[in-house]
């Protein structure tokens, strides 16, 4: 919970150049991550790579223009959910995310003999 408050301060109140664009972006991989732990016991890697995926996905349709494509330009909800423009910095930021969760389950990753 603490992690989505933090989110809803920074996309309220945050207007920079480094915490909203960049922390904002980690902290949503982490957030996703923590979430599907919390109803899901599963190795740390392979829930981290798959929230990594959709990460790397809802970017990708930011580079297509989903929100055009769906018809949902006028929803603000939705252009704020999906997003509006690719980057490849979001794309470093949702990886950087993963590899902290990875990091800090690293002992639980270490005790799953593969």
């Amino acid at each position: 919970m603490l992690i989505f408050v933090i989110e809803v301060i920074i996309a309220l109140f945050v207007k920079d150049s480094i915490i909203r664009p960049y922390g904002g972006d980690i902290l949503v991989v982490i957030l996703m991550y923590y979430f599907f732990k919390s109803f899901v016991k599963m190795n740390p890697l392979p829930l981290a790579l798959g929230v990594l995926l959709f990460a790397y996905a809802v970017e990708i349709g930011q580079y297509f223009n989903l929100v055009e494509v769906l018809n949902m330009q006028d929803n603000a909800i939705m252009r704020i959910v999906i997003g509006s423009s690719f980057s490849w910095g979001d794309i470093f930021c949702y990886t950087l995310g993963a590899i902290i969760c990875l990091f800090i389950d690293r002992k639980e990753l270490k005790a799953i003999s593969y």
